[in-house]
């Protein structure tokens, strides 16, 4: 998944937490996987994606694994190589190109204001199959 509504910021060195709409979004998250079984979450090392990821982390009792943005090829091939059922949360130009990774497509970055797909990636011998999800999920920034 794509992290969580941001606060907006000028400035480009700021780590931006998430709205109060991310923080509610990122609560149905975990509510969306609360009978999924996880092995693992993963997140880059920014605060939107770490507190994105947070109450799914916590209600699976697992901790938040950092992973690298920047080398995706070699992630997608350890994601396939330890096996696990995870949640990985990233951004709009990480999310579908790690999904596309994982299944062999080409998939590119996507919209900034888009923050409600799932990418459910599924491996089964050999066979590789992603599917799109989209949470029915709506919030205002207006709360």
């Amino acid at each position: 998944v794509r992290h969580s509504e941001k606060e907006l910021s000028a400035d480009e060195s700021v780590d931006p937490s998430l709205t109060p709409c991310g923080k509610e979004r990122s609560n149905q998250l975990k509510n969306f996987f609360k009978d999924v079984k996880l092995d693992a979450v993963y997140s880059t090392n920014y605060l939107r994606t770490k507190n994105t990821a947070l109450p799914t982390s916590i209600s699976k009792d697992l901790e938040i694994k950092s992973y690298d943005a920047n080398n995706l090829k070699l992630f997608s091939k350890s994601l396939i190589n330890t096996k696990q059922d995870a949640l990985v949360v990233g951004h709009s130009n990480t999310t579908g190109v790690l999904s596309g990774l994982l299944v062999g497509e080409e998939i590119g970055a996507f919209d900034l204001d888009i923050y409600n797909r799932v990418y459910q990636v599924v491996i089964s011998n050999k066979k590789r199959r992603l599917h799109l999800l989209h949470s029915s999920f709506e919030c205002s920034d207006s709360i």
